[in-house]
């Protein structure tokens, strides 16, 4: 996962409202969200190469979601950060003690930024950071760096948040097209993660339309105050065509 934008108890009938982007290489495969058959509570799409998942949620109302840190340092990991996402929604376990166990091992993974919370708490760890975050209520961003980094693309993404959740009723089509934007951002306006001024033009904009590496899905996650929730994920070939549909609805046990 590459960019997210969420908001908690930012709209009077849906306490939590998550739009994400995967950013991938389009010849990694990956399995679109479905229920895991081995974690029957589970939904996530899949990566098929090392089996984790970028984001998913259970059927308790456990969410989480992973970036990779771009700081254009390329070090061996031992394991897969999909594998932080995939053990937090198979897990029985408090969102933060989950991370303190994660941070104990977080040298075990390259760069990487975590979500993990359910309908009351959310926290955000970070292995290029100090210490665990508590995620207060209100709209929030996550790219390849730490949450609420003012990046052009995140915070493009936190305005076209804030005008879909004026409405009173939200549309999935309406949130899919939060992280619509493929338009890269002026030199002047872009971060400087050690990749080079090249792909830094490539990986501005929300929606990334290259031919071997781009946007890979759209996913949606909505829960309306009576713990009802729907999960979307919009697939795309290269070029932003548009691919498979994956939609879900189910009650919050």
């Amino acid at each position: 996962m590459c960019l997210l934008v969420f908001a908690r108890h930012s709209h009077p009938h849906y306490p939590l409202v998550v739009v994400a982007n995967r950013d991938e290489l389009h010849a990694r495969p990956a399995r679109i969200a479905g229920w895991w058959p081995e974690h029957p509570a589970v939904l996530a799409g899949r990566d098929l190469q090392a089996g984790g998942t970028w984001m998913g949620v259970n059927l308790a109302g456990c969410w989480g979601a992973v970036t990779n840190y771009r700081d254009g340092v390329r070090e061996p990991a031992l394991r897969s950060r999909g594998e932080l996402v995939t053990d937090f929604l198979s897990a029985e376990q408090e969102p933060r003690a989950y991370l303190d166990a994660v941070a104990r091992r977080g040298g075990d993974y390259g760069g990487f930024s975590l979500l993990v919370g359910d309908l009351e708490n959310l926290y955000c760890y970070s292995n290029r950071a100090t210490g665990i975050q508590q995620v207060s209520s209100g709209i929030h961003t996550l790219s390849n760096h730490l949450l609420d980094t003012p990046w052009p693309k995140a915070e493009l993404a936190r305005l076209k948040l804030g005008r879909a959740l004026r409405k009173s009723t939200l549309a999935l089509e309406d949130l899919l097209a939060v992280l619509a934007d493929a338009e890269p951002f002026a030199d002047h306006e872009l971060p400087a993660t050690g990749v080079g001024i090249e792909l830094e033009r490539v990986l501005s904009p929300p929606f990334i339309t290259g031919g071997e590496y781009g946007t890979r899905c759209t996913t949606v996650l909505m829960v309306d105050r009576d713990g009802n929730a729907v999960y979307g994920e919009q697939s795309f070939a290269p070029g932003g065509v548009k691919g498979e549909l994956a939609l879900y609805d189910f009650p919050i046990s």
